[in-house]
Order: C-alpha cells, then sequence, then structure tokens
C-alpha cells in the first residue's frame, strides 16, 4: 500500500477503540451539518446540531456521526449534550478521524488543515464559518482531573480554543496538526507525566514526540459549522497536507 490518506467518521456509542466508517471521499462524500435531523437547516448564525455523512451536495443520508457542536469559544457540546471544556472532550468523541497510512514507518510532519472551497486551497469556503478543534485527549473518560488525565502534551497548535475558519480569511489560514501522532495518535513526548498503559484507562503508548516513526498515524478532529446566509453550503471542503519521511 502507497502512502495514503484516509477519512473516518466516528458513530455514536462505538467502542473506543472503534476503527471509525471509512468515508469515501473519492466519491463526492463527506461530513454534512444539518439541524434537529437530516436534511433541516442550520439557521443562520447557529451551529449544526447533528452530523451525517452524506453526498457533495448533502442530500442522501449516510450513516450519522457524533456531533460536536460549538458551545462558548472554548467548550463544546457533544450530542446535545451540556457544554463541556474542550481539552476534556474524549478523542472517540470527535465526528472525524483521520489517517495518515505507509507502508513503511515514517515520521510526519508540517501537518496542517485548511477549509476551503472545493476548488483552491488557498481559497476559504463560502458563504459558511467553521470552528475546528484537534482532539488529543485518548482517555475513554470525558474529563481532567487537574494533573492532566486526558490531554496529551505533544499538540500541533498550543491553543485551547476553537480554531475558526470565516469565509474572509486568507490563503495562509490554517490549523496547524500534531506531528507524528502515531496509531490511535497514542504518541505523545516526555512531557507527559501518565502511566502507559490505555487499555485500563490512561493514555499513551509511545514518549517518541516529533522522532516517533509508524506506518500510521491518526488525527481526532473536532468540527462545527455555522451558515453565515440562507442556502446549502457546498463550495466548502476540507483539506490536508504533511510531509512524511
Amino acid at each position: 500500500m502507497a502512502a495514503s490518506i484516509t477519512f473516518h467518521a466516528n458513530i455514536p456509542n462505538q467502542a473506543v477503540s472503534g476503527d471509525g466508517t471509512l468515508i469515501d471521499h473519492t466519491a463526492s462524500s463527506g461530513l454534512g451539518f444539518f439541524g434537529d435531523l437530516f436534511g433541516l437547516s442550520v439557521p443562520v448564525g447557529e451551529y449544526q446540531n447533528t452530523t451525517y455523512v452524506t453526498n457533495s451536495n448533502g442530500t442522501t443520508s449516510g450513516v450519522k456521526v457524533n456531533n460536536t457542536k460549538y458551545s462558548t469559544a472554548s467548550q463544546v457540546a457533544h450530542n446535545g449534550a451540556a457544554g463541556i471544556d474542550l481539552i476534556t472532550m474524549p478523542n472517540y468523541y470527535a465526528p472525524l478521524n483521520v489517517r495518515f497510512s505507509n507502508d513503511d514507518p515514517v515520521k510526519v510532519q508540517n501537518c496542517k488543515l485548511k477549509i476551503f472551497d472545493r476548488v483552491d486551497p488557498a481559497n476559504p469556503a463560502t458563504g459558511v464559518t467553521t470552528e475546528v478543534w484537534e482532539c488529543r485527549h485518548p482517555h475513554p473518560t470525558e474529563g481532567n482531573d487537574g494533573t492532566n488525565i486526558g490531554t496529551l502534551s505533544l499538540r500541533g497548535t498550543g491553543v485551547t480554543d476553537w480554531y475558526s475558519f470565516q469565509p474572509t480569511d486568507g490563503s495562509d489560514r490554517e490549523l496547524p496538526l500534531t506531528p507524528s501522532p502515531g496509531m490511535s495518535g497514542l504518541n505523545t513526548s516526555t512531557e507527559s507525566t501518565l502511566t502507559a498503559s490505555y487499555l485500563t484507562g490512561q493514555n499513551f503508548l509511545t514518549e517518541d514526540g516529533t522522532n516517533h516513526s509508524s506506518t500510521r498515524h491518526d488525527w481526532f478532529i473536532a468540527l462545527s459549522a455555522s451558515p453565515d446566509s440562507i442556502g446549502s453550503k457546498t463550495e466548502y471542503g476540507l483539506y490536508i497536507t504533511l510531509e512524511y519521511l
């Protein structure tokens, strides 16, 4: 298998270790954001209540996935629940798992995410604001006990708020993602002070930092969208770039 990037949808109530549902993005499939049910519009200036795998026009319903709704600048409402701090949200709450695979173990760096118009990555999406957050909380339990039990120290960015993509953004607007996150995102750095026992409720498997090599690297992405005007928003996509060595 040559180097590839695939997209996987996390469905509600799946096992923490589940691999998610492959999104056939080569067939104009992706995630769509809706009101209370599939096909219902999101009011202008508000954020979605449901997320589904759908076609490029948002007219065919696929599987319903986890919904991460913007609550405040630093909080998220997961599947209709009350808002919680972003840093306390487990990875498997995120609707999207982005996966890089390669035959041989490699490091990945300069990993970046952009929201664009599905024509040119330099162009912002048309008519919609998107909030994005990279989850780094592989502990299966929501929350943070003050000793950083959930959140891994190796991150693509130091921010603790949603990263906002606006229709008026310039071509340089992009979200840095964690370098070399490892399989299931379980690589971190020696800054972590946790015990390595993920299957019994802790976080990481390796502490190699940016030097970590693997045949697979996973990122978990929370997304929340708000239309700036009425009408379907189809000039709208997600773009990932990275280097591997």
